[in-house]
């Protein structure tokens, strides 16, 4: 609107001076060249607004040229500027239809980035394939241009997997152990061995006892091996820390079962982090919240966790499924139709809940 505005008083203003004398026209032309000069003195660079750019444009084809110089406070070159910008902003064509190729539908692209996010040793003609695979045809340099723009290797990974990686494909072959320890009323100590398998995140309570040695030790490891009888052919290491109490015979009762035993470094808890978090689990939803008595009582409240834990309690690794059950959850039913049943778990401190027949 404020164009408009500008370009009809600007028409009448030029009305106005056409029906004008000429002595008065010439006498006003000489005020306004003596501002014009006194102007040019004091601003180095005026600014201008597009308005004002119409309007000095329009009036130069009433101008000679080779009187710009003197007249425009611009020079020629920045007037015929100023013309093309307005010829070219009139005859944009933006809003026809791009050319080219349309671009790659959304979901396409995301696949693409997740295939290459999952496999890092895959380059993009390997991903054009998979896609091709599942009746998506597109160009390799289509998913090379996705993959760059999102700043991902285009190229296969040379180098081996990362230890996250490595760790997952060897998950259902690593069984890992530790000790904690647990004061009880009368401040007496008792250690408590636990073995956790990395694959099915299934927690094994393998004793309880106030004097551990490495015969009791070795003793724990025979009975675990018996209590899993056939799935002990399917583990192939075994991680423990540099515990004085894992002895040669308790090394050798797992490599009698094929499995390599693997020493984390010193001062590296990290390095067996799964069973370090069974540890923080066990302290945090047991021990820490609840008075152990002796080592009969420490025995039977982890007994019973155990079945809870491998039973019942969800674990985000396994699509928040138990241990012994890692199927997908039934679908969700409306509480109108199917009642919440509570269980409680260790006198009340935890509870379960289930869906009512």
């Amino acid at each position: 609107m404020s164009l408009a505005y500008m370009i009809v008083r600007r028409v009448l203003e030029l009305i106005v001076v056409l029906v004008r004398s000429d002595r008065s026209k010439d006498a006003e032309l000489l005020v306004l060249r003596h501002e014009n000069t006194v102007l040019r003195r004091q601003v180095l660079r005026p600014r201008y607004e597009p308005a004002h750019r119409l309007w000095l444009s329009a009036l130069s084809r009433l101008i000679p040229r080779p009187r710009w110089v003197a007249v425009f406070p611009v020079t020629p070159a920045t007037l015929l500027r100023w013309h093309q910008l307005l010829v070219a902003r009139k005859w944009t064509y933006s809003r026809r239809s791009r050319p080219g190729r349309p671009p790659t539908p959304e979901p396409v692209r995301k696949l693409i980035l997740a295939m290459a996010r999952d496999n890092p040793n895959w380059g993009h003609r390997r991903i054009q394939g998979e896609l091709a695979r599942l009746g998506h045809k597109i160009a390799y340099s289509t998913v090379w241009e996705i993959l760059k723009a999102a700043r991902i290797e285009t190229a296969p990974q040379q180098s081996g997997p990362t230890w996250r990686q490595f760790l997952s494909a060897q998950a259902h072959h690593i069984l890992a152990c530790d000790f904690l320890t647990v004061d009880t009323l009368l401040l007496r100590r008792i250690y408590v061995l636990i073995f956790i398998e990395h694959g099915t995140r299934r927690l094994h309570i393998a004793g309880v006892t106030t004097h551990p040695n490495g015969a009791w030790v070795a003793q724990q490891a025979r009975n675990l091996a018996a209590d899993l009888g056939a799935g002990m052919d399917t583990l192939r290491y075994l991680i423990r820390d540099r515990d004085s109490k894992f002895t040669t015979a308790f090394n050798t009762v797992f490599e009698a079962e094929g499995i390599q035993t693997i020493v984390t470094p010193p001062g590296a808890p990290q390095a067996n982090a799964i069973c370090e978090r069974l540890v923080g689990t066990l302290r945090r939803e047991v021990l820490d919240r609840m008075l152990i008595y002796n080592q009969a009582h420490l025995h039977t409240v982890l007994k019973e966790y155990a079945r809870h834990y491998n039973s019942h309690r969800p674990h985000q690794s396994l699509r928040q499924c138990p241990p012994d059950a890692p199927s997908d959850p039934p679908p969700v039913a409306g509480l109108d139709v199917r009642r919440v049943r509570r269980t409680p778990v260790l006198g009340g401190l935890i509870n379960q809940y289930s869906n009512a027949a």
